[in-house]
């Protein structure tokens, strides 16, 4: 059975659907409240729509205010206009977030969701700010918010594609972890190599500065701040340059392939085998034991049911 289109706003499954807001947080049955609910919450409704984009371009004109704030070369004026500028803003989200939790039956349970983490966080740095004013910066975090265009604009197919990266990420991590660990390794045991050789006349004056440039090398990154000298050193430097192109290609292929099973497994539900404990069913063919309980696998639906005209 296929799963049920999955809604705008369930961006990595954690944002409910408008529809659902009446279980998620309640919907005031009439009054004010109910009419600010549909304006703040409801998307689909034109009021709500009109909310929603004067809601963006206010985010993103407020981030743009921060980052041209933080260059010193402007007058003192302009610093001084921007300065009040960001405490318009933070005064207006302050009121929508007050707003949010004011329409809801259950505030409580819209202040520990997704964008309502993300709502307080975007508007707690100007306050904070008056204490520690280096936590100014951290206003940023309203970049954040923009995530409600895939709900304003009903950008499912972003939202499934997303899906399907995050899904191939989390079922190809352990094969990532392992490739990880080699290459961390070979970092290691390179940049201690290279240390010997080399030695602090050359630059590597220790083992972690040796294995800050093998990972500089290896990512072909290659800063240039520090370079072997020896023959030795240079050749090792060679190999590990081509060496790093595998670093890019391995995992690319490794998400890539997964990526390719689950649009399969999708596409062809009868070759999938479903595990007799706890039911997933994203295995390989010839996979012997369930990749998540470890519990013995029966034999393809294919080999139980006949054949039924799969390749």
């Amino acid at each position: 059975m296929s799963a049920a289109p999955l809604s705008p706003d369930h961006v990595g499954g954690v944002v409910p659907a408008p529809e659902s807001y009446a279980e998620q947080f309640g919907v005031p049955d009439a009054g004010w409240r109910k009419s600010l609910h549909t304006v703040v919450f409801r998307s689909d409704t034109p009021a709500g729509l009109w909310f929603d984009k004067i809601l963006i371009f206010l985010i993103v004109t407020s981030v743009l205010v921060v980052v041209i704030e933080s260059m010193e070369t402007l007058p003192a004026w302009l610093h001084q206009v921007l300065g009040q500028a960001e405490l318009v803003f933070t005064a207006l989200f302050t009121l929508e977030y007050i707003a949010r939790l004011l329409c809801v039956r259950r505030p409580w349970r819209y202040a520990r969701s997704f964008f309502g983490i993300i709502d307080l966080l975007s508007i707690l740095p100007t306050y904070l700010a008056v204490f520690f004013p280096g936590l100014h910066v951290l206003i940023d975090v309203r970049i954040l918010r923009l995530l409600r265009v895939f709900r304003i604009f009903k950008l499912t197919a972003f939202v499934t594609e997303y899906q399907a990266l995050g899904g191939a990420l989390g079922a190809s991590w352990r094969k990532i972890m392992v490739f990880l660990s080699v290459v961390l390794m070979i970092v290691l045991v390179m940049g201690t190599l290279m240390y010997v050789i080399e030695g602090p006349a050359h630059g590597f004056t220790n083992i972690p500065t040796a294995i800050y440039w093998a990972i500089t090398t290896m990512t072909t990154v290659g800063f240039g701040d520090i370079t072997p000298k020896t023959d030795l050193g240079r050749l090792i430097a060679s190999l590990m340059m081509l060496l790093g192109w595998g670093t890019l290609a391995v995992p690319t292929g490794i998400v890539t392939a997964e990526m390719s099973w689950q649009r399969r497994i999708h596409e062809l539900p009868g070759l999938q085998i479903p595990c007799p404990d706890c039911g997933s069913r994203d295995h390989s063919l010839h996979a012997q034991y369930c990749q998540h309980c470890g519990t013995l696998l029966s034999a393809p639906a294919k080999a139980q049911g006949g054949d039924n005209g799969a390749p």
